[in-house]
């Protein structure tokens, strides 16, 4: 889930850069210091705007650079388990496929994909059901739940978030609105 928080913080200006404009020097260092990493709580800043600074900044005897504090919007992607995401299969590899949802990816493990015995075709990067004949492939549109959440701080991309499309609801976007006319067929005749 996307959300817009206001932060205050303070962001460090290096001495060898005071020379140049003020503020747009603490607006860039921001951006620099928060768009992109990981918050304790999981949240993952993806952009940082509205930027003010707030009061005079304060050198640290010994340090010389100006740590200045300033408050912000962040608009933040907050994923959080049993949510409901929309993304695109980015790869497809023998023990399932990866997710690209937000700024994130999400492991959907082959036995999370559908009801049914899968065959792996790695050559032509997709999964293919024994009994249906459905094909997941790469670049497909997917609707899946998150069930497991392990944010890596540190590093984003290498965090390790578990995806179901097992569910009523779930699945590849074409395979949700083919069961949605076969309902609605069905309740008709």
């Amino acid at each position: 889930m996307y959300v817009i928080a206001s932060k205050e913080d303070v962001v460090r200006i290096p001495p060898n850069l005071l020379g140049e404009d003020f503020e747009k020097l603490a607006v860039r260092l921001t951006q620099e210091t928060f768009q992109n990493k990981v918050e304790g709580d999981g949240s993952y800043t993806v952009l940082v705007r509205g930027i003010k600074t707030i009061g005079g900044g304060r050198i640290i005897h010994g340090d010389g650079a100006v740590y200045q504090k300033v408050q912000f919007d962040a608009l933040m992607f907050r994923p959080m388990v049993h949510e409901v995401v929309e993304g695109t299969v980015c790869e497809v590899l023998k023990f399932g496929a990866f997710v690209r949802f937000g700024p994130l990816d999400g492991l959907l493990h082959i036995s999370q994909i559908m009801d049914d015995r899968i065959d792996i075709d790695t050559d032509g990067h997709r999964l293919i059901g024994k009994d249906t004949k459905r094909e997941l492939r790469l670049g497909d549109s997917v609707r899946a739940r998150i069930v497991s959440l392990s944010i890596n701080e540190r590093s984003p991309r290498e965090s390790k978030i578990g995806l179901t499309m097992r569910q009523p609801g779930l699945g590849k976007l074409e395979w949700i609105e083919e069961e949605r006319k076969k309902r609605e067929e069905k309740g008709k005749g």
